[in-house]
């Protein structure tokens, strides 16, 4: 009898054993058509995002100071909470907080049906990190301590938007808040201010221009338009050059002197301080996000005041309407030079256009060159941190960004591409073509660096720079020029009529 019931079950073993090995066999053939046909051109785990962090990563800023310790990680659990929008009725920002320190005792079940305290120190974004407090505050720069009353635990914090970049947060310098100590006296105050204080580092990788705007500019503008001048900037590993450049917009945002807070021998006392500035996106600001509702085209017109910028709109006409387009052409001096940029000059000229030619550097005036940028109706330029002038070009103008040989197509879609429409410029690009690029000068026509761009995208951002920005130049096809130079004549808004 046995017998006969083991006979009937080893069909169904045997017909059990078939399908489970066609399913891991469907899964091993499905792995392998996915990685062979499914994966990105960057190669596995090569993602756009992963390579502008690696982008990110490899721009070394030189610094003056030593190195500073590396940020502490939130090690602790906290819940998602609302953060609170003083003196506006923005929607709340909702990101996980840093760590609230453990209770310190009582009744365990009262304490879970109240409302957790939002916590001092709170993540606004991965990228951004901001710290609030109330009360009698006594800030030591020079030692980059904050005392607080009303605190009952430490939290350190580093004023800059870049959280998610270990490199760029490596140099900037961290701040503890902590309560005022048990046993001995807090600082005595030296200096009372009246209105909040606001702590920001320019460290990092500010330099740059486009990190200038990126990670210090646009966070601190629409972190503290609020305060409507009625604030005192405190700014953390202060270079005197970088003050000196931007400084009519501080004074558009503050109503007293930037305060070089490590350097300065003062206890500023406040009443409430912000340590921190948030950040929504690249090169822009999201209104819906924003104290106020803030947006990218008040950022511009915020700097159209601090830099006296007479013109808000382009067109066909020109400054006085009755002229001809001004085209601006971004020169350098190094990698991505236009390599017949006499010709292109000429070309333009002979389309319609009045041109000027104008290389900025660390070392330019700011006032002079926003002055000159906001004089163009179309401004032309290899990929690069000069584009980011963009932000003085006036409402209507249109960008060409000129696109280096090598699929940099994602890396300029980000930086100056998708930025352009909420500054009110039209943007356009250039793609250059092998023929166009000096890499055909340096490469036998079969190399991988000409014949598989993407395969050098694999290597990763060092391999990719070096490859098509660092030894890159290019000498633009007239005809090709000459016809996008025709689509920016017809995209600039028309002539207002007398």
């Amino acid at each position: 009898m046995k017998a006969s019931v083991r006979s009937r079950q080893e069909p169904r073993r045997v017909s059990n054993g078939v399908i489970i090995a066609a399913m891991l066999l469907s899964l091993c053939v499905l792995s392998i058509v996915k990685a062979r046909y499914c994966s990105t051109p960057f190669g596995p785990g090569k993602s756009d995002d992963q390579l502008l962090e690696q982008m990110n990563s490899s721009i070394r800023m030189e610094t003056d100071d030593d190195p500073v310790p590396a940020a502490k990680t939130p090690g602790e659990e906290e819940e998602e909470e609302d953060v609170e929008e003083e003196e506006d009725s923005a929607p709340k920002v909702t990101e996980a907080a840093v760590a609230v320190a453990a209770s310190t005792g009582g009744d365990s079940g009262a304490a879970g049906k109240k409302k957790k305290k939002k916590p001092t120190c709170f993540m606004t974004s991965k990228r951004s990190e901001r710290c609030e407090a109330a009360g009698d505050i006594r800030v030591v720069g020079n030692t980059s301590t904050i005392y607080v009353d009303t605190l009952d635990r430490e939290w350190t914090t580093k004023p800059y938007a870049r959280y998610h970049d270990p490199v760029a947060m490596s140099h900037v310098r961290e701040f503890t808040l902590k309560p005022f100590p048990s046993s001995t006296t807090p600082p005595a105050c030296t200096k009372n201010h009246s209105v909040p204080g606001f702590v920001f580092s320019n460290r990092g990788f500010s330099g740059n221009l486009y990190h200038d705007y990126t990670d210090v500019l646009f966070p601190l503008f629409l972190s503290t338009r609020k305060f409507k001048g009625d604030v005192v900037f405190l700014l953390s590993d202060l270079k005197p050059w970088w003050v000196a450049k931007f400084k009519p917009l501080f004074r558009q945002l503050s109503k007293h002197e930037v305060v070089d807070v490590n350097n300065d021998l003062e206890t500023h006392c406040f009443r409430r301080i912000v340590v921190g500035s948030d950040f929504h996106k690249d090169m822009g600001i999201i209104p819906a996000k924003s104290a106020g509702h803030v947006s990218t085209a008040d950022f511009k017109r915020t700097l159209r005041a601090a830099f006296g910028l007479d013109r808000s709109a382009a067109s066909r006409g020109g400054a006085t309407g009755s002229g001809k387009p001004r085209l601006l052409l971004i020169s350098r001096k190094n990698s991505r030079q236009f390599l017949n940029e006499r010709e292109m000059a000429a070309a333009a000229g002979e389309e319609g256009f009045e041109v000027r030619i104008a290389e900025p550097d660390q070392h330019t005036d700011m006032a002079t060159f926003a002055r000159l940028v906001n004089s163009a109706d179309a401004m032309v330029g290899v990929h690069g941190a000069g584009l980011t002038n963009m932000v003085f070009l006036p409402a209507g103008a249109v960008l060409v960004q000129v696109v280096p040989f090598g699929g940099l197509e994602w890396l300029t879609r980000v930086t100056f591409s998708d930025p352009a429409a909420d500054m009110e410029v039209t943007y356009m690009d250039y793609n250059v073509q092998l023929e166009e690029s000096s890499l055909l000068d340096q490469y036998p026509r079969g190399h991988q660096v000409l014949a598989d761009p993407y395969a050098v995208h694999k290597q990763g951002w060092d391999a990719l720079k070096t490859a098509y920005l660092d030894k890159q130049n290019v000498r633009l096809d007239l005809g090709r020029f000459r016809a996008k130079l025709r689509e920016v004549l017809a995209a600039l808004p028309p002539a207002p009529s007398t």
